[in-house]
C-alpha cells in the first residue's frame, strides 16, 4: 500500500492544487484518482495563468468564445468553468459515493472583490449557477468583508471553500460566519446540509520569518499554527452551536490544509503533509509534493486533538519577538495582494492571446 492511500485510509482527504487542460486530456488526474488516492481539486488565479500561459490547448476555445463575451475577466471565466466541470466530472463518482462529503473541485471569485462584500456575494451565487455542478465550491477569501459574503453565500445555498486563512483566530471567524449561514437555512426550513471548507495556509507562515528565528525553531511555525487551528476545529466540532445545527442535518465545515508544498529546498519535501496527518480534514498538495509523498511518504501517527506542543513552541516564537497575531493579518493581506497581481498577469496573459489569435485569424 503507497503512503497516499494510508494516508486517505486515516480519514483524510487527497486533493490536488492544480488543473491544466494537459492533465484531464492525458489521464494524469485519472492517474491520480486511481493510484494516488486524489478525491478533489483546488484551483487559483496563479493556477490558471500557468495553465494558459504554457499550453495551446485554450487557443481554439478562446478564438469561439471571443466574439461572445464582453470582457477579458467573462472569457475567464468560461474558460475555467469548462475545465472545472470536467474535472467535477471526475470526481462525480466519488462525490455520490461519499454522499458529497467528498469529490469536490474549487473555482475562485475575482481577487479584485476582496474587500467587496457585496459584489463577492453577487459573483459567488452567479459563478455556481453558471457552474452547473453540484461538487463544485467558490472560493471566498474569510477576509472580514469576505465573512458577511461568506454567510449570506451558505445560506443561499452556495457550497464555498473559504480561502486566504492562516491563524485560529481567522478560522473560528469564518467557521462561525459559516455556522450562522446554516442556521438562517434552518430558521427558514431549507436543508441545512451545505457543504464547505475552511483552508488553512501553512507554509507561508515559515517563509516569513525564515532568518529571524533561532535555528531550533526553523520550519516549525507553519505546523505549530495549524496545530492550534486543529485543535479549535475540534473543539468547533464538539460544540454546542454546532451539535444543534448537526441534530438539524447540517454538515461539518471540513478544515483544510492548504499550502502544503515545503519551501525550504533544505528541508524535507513532505514535511507539512507527514506533519498534519489527521482524519476529517483535506489536505491539498501541488503535484510535485503529491508525487513526492506517494514516493517516500510516511504515516507516523495523527495530529493531536489538542494541538499536541503547539503553545509551547509558540511561546518560543514569542520569546523570539514573532507577533503571530500580527503576522497572521499580514499573511492575509499579501495574500490577498498575491491573487490580485496573479489576477491581473492572467487577465493580460489572456488579452495577449486573444489579440495574437485575431491577428492570426
Amino acid at each position: 500500500m503507497n503512503a497516499t492511500k494510508k494516508l486517505h485510509d486515516i480519514g483524510q482527504s487527497l486533493w490536488v492544487d492544480n488543473i491544466t487542460r494537459d492533465m484531464l486530456n492525458d489521464g494524469t488526474l485519472r492517474d491520480y484518482i486511481d493510484n494516488l488516492s486524489v478525491t478533489g481539486l483546488t484551483s487559483n488565479p496563479t493556477i490558471f495563468d500557468q495553465a494558459i500561459r504554457k499550453s495551446a490547448m485554450y487557443d481554439d476555445d478562446i478564438a469561439r468564445k471571443m466574439p461572445k463575451v464582453e470582457s477579458t475577466e467573462e472569457l475567464f471565466f468560461e474558460l475555467a468553468l469548462d475545465d472545472l466541470r470536467w474535472a467535477a466530472d471526475h470526481f462525480q463518482s466519488i462525490f455520490e459515493r461519499t454522499d458529497g462529503v467528498d469529490g469536490w473541485v474549487s473555482l475562485e471569485v475575482s481577487p479584485l472583490l476582496v474587500h467587496d462584500t457585496d459584489s463577492t456575494l453577487s459573483a459567488a451565487c452567479d459563478l455556481h449557477r453558471r457552474a452547473g455542478k453540484r461538487n463544485l465550491f467558490i472560493k471566498i477569501p474569510g477576509t472580514q468583508e469576505g465573512l458577511p459574503a461568506i454567510e449570506a453565500a451558505t445560506f443561499a445555498g452556495v457550497p464555498v471553500n473559504v480561502t486566504l486563512l492562516f491563524s485560529r483566530e481567522q478560522y473560528v471567524a469564518a467557521a462561525e460566519a459559516y455556522l450562522r449561514g446554516i442556521e438562517r437555512r434552518i430558521q427558514a426550513g431549507l436543508n441545512p446540509a451545505v457543504a464547505s471548507v475552511a483552508s488553512i495556509f501553512v507554509s507561508r507562515w515559515d517563509a516569513i520569518v525564515a532568518g529571524k528565528v533561532p535555528v531550533e525553531l526553523k520550519n516549525r511555525l507553519g505546523i505549530a499554527m495549524a496545530q492550534r487551528t486543529y485543535k479549535a476545529y475540534r473543539d468547533f466540532l464538539d460544540s454546542t452551536p454546532f451539535q444543534r445545527a448537526a441534530n438539524n442535518g447540517a454538515r461539518a465545515q471540513r478544515l483544510l490544509w492548504a499550502s502544503t508544498g515545503t519551501k525550504d529546498p533544505e528541508a524535507s519535501d513532505i514535511l507539512y503533509v507527514k506533519a498534519l496527518a489527521s482524519p476529517f480534514t483535506v489536505d491539498t498538495m501541488p503535484e510535485a509534493t503529491l508525487k513526492a509523498f506517494a514516493d517516500h511518504g510516511e504515516v507516523d501517527g495523527l495530529l493531536a486533538a489538542d494541538g499536541g506542543d503547539c503553545e509551547a513552541t509558540l511561546d518560543g516564537f514569542a520569546d523570539a519577538g514573532i507577533d503571530t497575531d500580527l503576522l497572521a493579518a499580514r499573511l492575509q493581506d499579501e495574500g490577498a495582494a498575491s491573487f490580485v497581481k496573479s489576477w491581473n498577469e492572467l487577465m493580460d496573459c489572456i488579452k495577449s492571446k486573444s489579440g495574437a489569435i485575431r491577428k492570426a485569424r
